[in-house]
């Protein structure tokens, strides 16, 4: 490959187009409106825009991918993960058009993509599996037969996607029906497709994964594990690498079944596969992801293998650099830098970065898509950066961790930032009397945080602004006052203002999702009314008090923080 065009945003298309030029290769950025000023377009060597729109208009959108491709003169395209990494269609269609597809052959991606059919390839090879559906489920209705039949926790999955997003467990057998819908929506706003499974839910387990990268050539090689058990609404926020707490044989277990899996479907590049870890030692085949992790840094850091470059010799049909499980060098955490405020349930704060100050030093890496100036559009997820601690032993990158997060600063849009500070003081973390960390003990072990302070935004002196030249970006600098008319000054307001009596306001910027009550209704307090929709979670809204409502706002609408949606007298 010569050119490189990268079908993705933020810190991770950054990360590709450095990977990219240390392999001595050129890199072309794609944007969508919405991104007009982010850190990836400038990094990339090249820029070409995707227009406006939701991602279905531009991320998602394979023919202008593809046409941008082209007119570029790009000969690859490296998916990232999200948005297309895992749409076997796309890969196909990358493909046909001639160009090298850097990932799995698209026939991988439908079998493991298909999480229905990667169950069946584990219990073909003897990986350790809790009971699942057979199928995807058609119907609210066939979901509440499948709880019934199996019992409850159980959990229903997005089958084409991953993240944790098109997920939903269900402990009460009467919100089968609306989490199973819930489900469906966010499945087809992330991934294009609704079709979602269901499993047992293994209570209070651990997240424990095998990194694996293979070539052309029939070498299949597991990189070692990682555990992502720190996680909130079932997307990760800590992990780390090599997974701590587990014995030799549970290891060796979970590399065994990654190997055999990948192996079995002629797998090529790299690839996660990922496991759960009950308390009583239970192990569970969960998924394979057929792209590239988030958390992937953690591994390269522990093993000296840059996975990016890896996948991109990998292309090129180039045998793996290394053959064999390499010996781990320290131990690393990787802390996911999101703009949500853990003092109001991790709602997402989309806004403008007034600071961000990240830290340094031994020890310490920083993979960011954002700096001081950066706007975090409402559209996409919420994750700014990712801050990577290496040390010698686990204790050391404890110890690192807690002076790079004491130094590390961002004004303008809350973060999670306080609760990384206060995982590193949790003895179910740090291990003193064991790990206690599971899925969901976010949610039910880890609270009190203090809301962020309302920050209003700071115009600077210079405004930039982009013209599009035959579709290619070109940048422009002009003065912050010739567009004073256009800015709106608190428009990087990221915090809900406090409840007005008798009004619902919309808690986040977004689309109003739907409502789930007629206007008209007679709603009780607390009763859950509409639903929100922003960085691809869905967030409640809650009656303020009793009363009749006058909805204000119709279903599909975007709407501004604290929009008011309805009356209710």
């Amino acid at each position: 490959m010569k050119k490189l065009l990268i079908a993705n945003r933020g810190e991770i298309a950054i990360r590709i187009a450095r990977a990219a030029r240390d392999y001595g290769v050129a890199s072309v950025a794609v944007y969508a409106d919405a991104d007009a000023n982010s850190l990836h377009v400038e990094v990339a060597d090249e820029a070409y825009c995707l227009g406006p729109g939701r991602p279905a208009d531009t991320y998602l959108n394979i023919e202008k991918i593809l046409g941008i491709a082209k007119k570029a003169g790009a000969d690859a395209i490296h998916p990232g993960y999200g948005f297309l990494s895992e749409r076997a269609e796309f890969a196909q269609a990358v493909l046909d058009a001639g160009l090298t597809w850097v990932g799995p052959p698209p026939a991988v991606i439908k079998a493991l993509g298909d999480k229905v059919e990667a169950r069946r390839i584990a219990a073909k090879v003897g990986a350790p599996l809790v009971r699942g559906s057979e199928g995807p489920l058609t119907s609210a209705a066939e979901a509440i037969a499948f709880a019934k039949h199996v019992g409850l926790p159980i959990a229903i999955k997005a089958a084409f996607g991953g993240g944790g997003r098109g997920m939903k467990v269900v402990r009460k057998l009467e919100d089968v029906g609306e989490l199973f819908e819930s489900a469906v929506r966010e499945a087809t706003e992330a991934f294009g497709r609704g079709d979602c499974y269901a499993e047992q839910f293994l209570d209070r387990p651990r997240h424990v994964e095998a990194q694996v990268i293979a070539d052309h050539y029939g070498n299949t090689v597991v990189l070692g594990t990682r555990d992502c058990s720190l996680q909130r609404r079932n997307q990760k926020l800590v992990e780390e690498a090599p997974a701590p707490f587990i014995t030799e044989e549970q290891r060796t277990r979970i590399h065994d079944a990654a190997r055999a899996i990948c192996a079995d479907t002629g797998y090529v590049g790299a690839g996660t596969v990922e496991f759960l870890l009950s308390e009583g030692g239970v192990i569970s085949f969960l998924e394979v992801n057929t792209r590239l992790q988030v958390e992937h840094p953690v591994t390269e850091e522990t093993t000296g293998v840059d996975i990016v470059v890896e996948q991109l010799r990998i292309a090129d049909r180039l045998p793996l650099s290394v053959t064999d499980t390499p010996a781990v060098r320290g131990h690393a955490i990787e802390f996911r830098i999101n703009a949500e405020d853990p003092g109001r349930g991790f709602l997402p704060t989309p806004g403008l970065i007034t600071r961000f100050q990240a830290p340094s030093g031994p020890g310490i890496r920083l993979d960011s898509g954002v700096q001081s100036g950066s706007e975090i559009p409402s559209l996409y997820d919420s994750m700014m950066a990712k801050l990577i601690v290496t040390g010698e032993t686990r204790e050391e990158a404890l110890t690192r961790a807690r002076r790079a997060l004491a130094e590390f600063r961002i004004d303008g849009v809350a973060s999670v930032l306080p609760f990384h500070r206060a995982v590193l003081s949790e003895r179910s973390f740090t291990g003193e009397d064991g790990f206690g960390v599971h899925t969901n003990w976010i949610e039910t072990s880890l609270h009190n945080f203090e809301p962020a302070p309302r920050v209003e935004s700071i115009e600077s002196g210079v405004l930039r602004t982009f013209i599009d030249i035959d579709g290619k970006r070109c940048e422009v600098g002009l003065p912050a006052a010739i567009f004073s008319r256009l800015a709106s000054p608190g428009s990087a307001t990221t915090i809900p203002t406090p409840k007005v009596d008798g009004v619902l306001t919309a808690p986040i910027p977004g689309r109003l999702l739907k409502w789930l009550v007629n206007d008209g209704a007679e709603v009780s307090k607390d009763e859950p009314l509409a639903v929100v929709e922003a960085m691809k979670m869905e967030t409640v809204v809650s009656a303020p008090r009793g009363g009749r409502i006058r909805i204000k706002v119709d279903a599909g609408t975007l709407v501004d923080l604290s929009t008011e949606l309805a009356g209710i007298d």
